[in-house]
């Protein structure tokens, strides 16, 4: 659960609501109701998606969603989370939903930090990225597949005190882009695609050198 926690928390202060919505789902519907655990789940994927509605002038939406997640957040005392910020926000949404155009949603805390997707691990970024590409029509999943393949190639023939540096080369830094700049985002991805590409005609070959 902390990974998706992890991930999605990111994932929502780069401005990805709605995909952060999808990264905590699975592991929500495997956890029993009523549990803490379940409830802050349920409440951050309802207060994402809440912000979501907002943000596309759905005020109906976002006030529904806004009141619901407080509710589930409403007895949560998981300090790992800014929980008090989050309900505090939520009722001033609930009462006035176009508080979304004049304010931005706090950022979400995981045990302290206002993570965004350069703070996680290479295989949360992996799990963000699978995530965005099954979000957004323009991303092609097997396409990011590949990518988080090659990358763990990348990771595997590097020594481990290196890998923090990798994190801003080849396909490591690529997915990291690709998971952290939204308004570059479609640039990134073209020259992952590129990689990518040229990566599995280079299979190919090898793969020819044996039929």
């Amino acid at each position: 659960m902390q990974h998706a926690l992890r991930t999605g928390v990111a994932m929502f202060n780069a401005g990805d609501h709605h995909a952060a919505h999808d990264a905590w789902e699975e592991p929500w519907l495997a956890l029993d109701d009523g549990t803490s655990d379940e409830r802050l789940l349920h409440g951050l994927i309802q207060y994402a998606a809440a912000v979501h509605h907002a943000r596309t002038r759905n005020w109906s939406g976002a006030r529904g969603l806004a009141g619901s997640a407080e509710r589930y957040l409403a007895d949560v005392d998981d300090r790992s989370v800014n929980v008090d910020d989050v309900r505090a926000y939520l009722r001033r949404l609930a009462a006035d939903p176009e508080l979304a155009e004049r304010r931005r949603p706090p950022a979400l805390r995981y045990a302290g930090d206002a993570l965004k997707p350069a703070d996680l691990s290479f295989e949360e970024v992996a799990s963000a990225v699978t995530v965005l590409a099954a979000e957004y029509a323009a991303f092609d999943e097997v396409i990011v597949d590949d990518a988080v393949r090659y990358a763990r190639e990348e990771l595997d023939g590097a020594p481990s005190a290196s890998v923090p540096s990798d994190r801003s080369r080849g396909f490591v830094g690529m997915l990291f882009d690709f998971a952290g700049d939204r308004e570059r985002r479609s640039l990134v991805y073209d020259r992952l695609r590129g990689h990518v590409e040229r990566r599995r005609g280079k299979e190919s070959d090898v793969s020819d050198l044996f039929d």
